[in-house]
């Protein structure tokens, strides 16, 4: 379990209708949180965004069940992770909604008048590593880079 630092906020237990993933979901989903760790404050990825970094394109629907899967004291922020429209998925919670879209404007996150993010402006544009070696994390940060919020 990883401590959290000042101003994060646990993710509410939310009901999952599947089963617990198997070895291999695992695998993936832990390349997943490892992915969206690596989103900075007052960005945003999208789901298809971090499956294609996380080593599986065309996934983004997966990516979806493994943030739905994490548990209340995961340390991942969840919450930085939207559509390709740059809004908020519907999960079926509504104060799950809520809450993500209070996390994002806490980190200075904007939504227009159609509760859009500008993926343009707010967009995580990572750091790809080209000479990464096997199951290492597939970006940096991005701090400071071109494409990161400044």
């Amino acid at each position: 379990m990883t401590r959290r630092s000042a101003g994060e906020h646990k993710r509410p237990a939310v009901p999952v209708r599947r089963s617990s993933p198997g070895h291999e979901n695992k695998k993936s989903w832990n390349r997943v949180y490892d992915v969206v760790r690596g989103v900075p404050r007052g960005n945003v990825a999208t789901y298809g965004q971090v499956a294609a970094l996380a080593g599986m394109p065309g996934a983004a629907r997966q990516v979806g069940w493994a943030l739905a899967a994490m548990g209340p004291d995961d340390d991942a922020p969840w919450h930085r992770v939207i559509n390709a429209r740059g809004e908020i998925s519907p999960r079926g919670a509504r104060d799950v909604e809520d809450l993500q879209r209070a996390l994002l404007e806490s980190e200075g996150v904007s939504f227009d008048t159609g509760d859009r993010v500008d993926l343009g402006e707010y967009g995580w544009q990572p750091r790809v590593q080209e000479d990464r070696p096997s199951g290492s994390s597939a970006a940096k940060s991005g701090k400071g880079e071109a494409g990161a919020r400044r």
